[in-house]
């Protein structure tokens, strides 16, 4: 069991699908999954075995999400979409292909959890008087002080 799965996020074992959040899990069969050879150092071990994971979702085709989640994704991962709408995940930290797709699928997970999350809009509120106030008095001590500086004439 990964990380990212004991917090609620990542592979869903009853759905056969990839949880996102409470309302969003990715279907298995909309995953595109392909391995290849991870680069880097490792010696022998890395030019034998294709332990680098690449995880694409597709969000404009996809079917699980409501038109407004799939414009909020659009519109928030547009630097991380290809042409056709893919989401592309690259893992290739460990030895394990394995534990490399369950990396890149938790990083898919998360990426399109925290898209999904709308901001509160900021509530406008006053200045307080007394915060105004101590500003003004600030300016008018830092005033006097460079009126001090200056050097005067004979009065």
């Amino acid at each position: 069991m990964t990380d990212a799965s004991k917090e609620g996020h990542g592979v869903d074992g009853e759905a056969g699908g990839l949880r996102v959040n409470g309302g969003v899990v990715i279907p298995r069969a909309e995953l595109s999954v392909r391995m290849s050879r991870s680069g880097g150092p490792g010696g022998q071990h890395v030019n034998t075995s294709s332990t680098r994971v690449e995880v694409v979702w597709n969000i404009r085709r996809t079917l699980v999400l409501t038109e407004g989640q799939r414009a909020r994704l659009v519109a928030v991962l547009a630097s991380k979409l290809d042409s056709d709408g893919g989401l592309r995940v690259v893992s290739s930290e460990t030895r394990s292909q394995k534990r490399n797709r369950d990396l890149a699928e938790a990083r898919l997970a998360e990426t399109v959890r925290l898209a999904l999350v709308v901001p509160k809009k900021r509530k406008r509120t006053r200045v307080p008087r007394g915060a105004v106030e101590r500003r003004l008095a600030e300016k008018k001590r830092r005033a006097g002080r460079k009126q001090d500086r200056k050097i005067r004439g004979d009065d």
